[in-house]
């Protein structure tokens, strides 16, 4: 496990409208933070009760989505210290590697996007500067 206790930057967004339960979305978006190296083995995950709080949600359900997690090996609890990334990637369905199955999930979210921009009026043309003026608005740096 990694000496820092630092909890990793990881930011969770729900959508109860989207058709998946919620503890299936963060299992997944734990499982993408780790395929895209944001988070790496030993870094420690919110507690149950922390996550829960802050994404109003009831304690059982982030129990639910750890405890498949750990499961899978994904995920270690130690008692008493918290629960922390394992040194197991995730693979996503029935993807030969983890990268392959970061690559399939990139592909599904893109066409989701730009689906919405269409259904929103958007034209294709103009998304490279839509996102640009977007990150320029956050202070993200422009040279990703």
């Amino acid at each position: 496990m990694n000496s820092t206790n630092a909890e990793p930057a990881i930011s969770f967004t729900l959508n109860p409208s989207n058709g998946a339960p919620i503890y299936r979305q963060i299992i997944q978006q734990i499982e993408y933070a780790i395929l895209s190296e944001r988070m790496r083995p030993g870094d420690r995950l919110p507690t149950i009760r922390s996550l829960a709080v802050e994404l109003k949600i009831n304690s059982n359900t982030i129990a639910k989505a750890y405890g498949e997690l750990e499961i899978r090996g994904i995920l270690t609890t130690q008692v008493g210290s918290g629960t922390y990334v394992s040194d197991k990637a995730p693979l996503l369905g029935e993807a030969a590697s983890a990268e392959e199955g970061l690559n399939r999930k990139i592909r599904e979210v893109l066409g989701r996007f730009i689906q919405d921009m269409k259904d929103l009026g958007v034209d294709q043309a103009e998304l490279p500067e839509l996102i640009h003026g977007y990150r320029y608005e956050k202070g993200e740096s422009q040279d990703v």
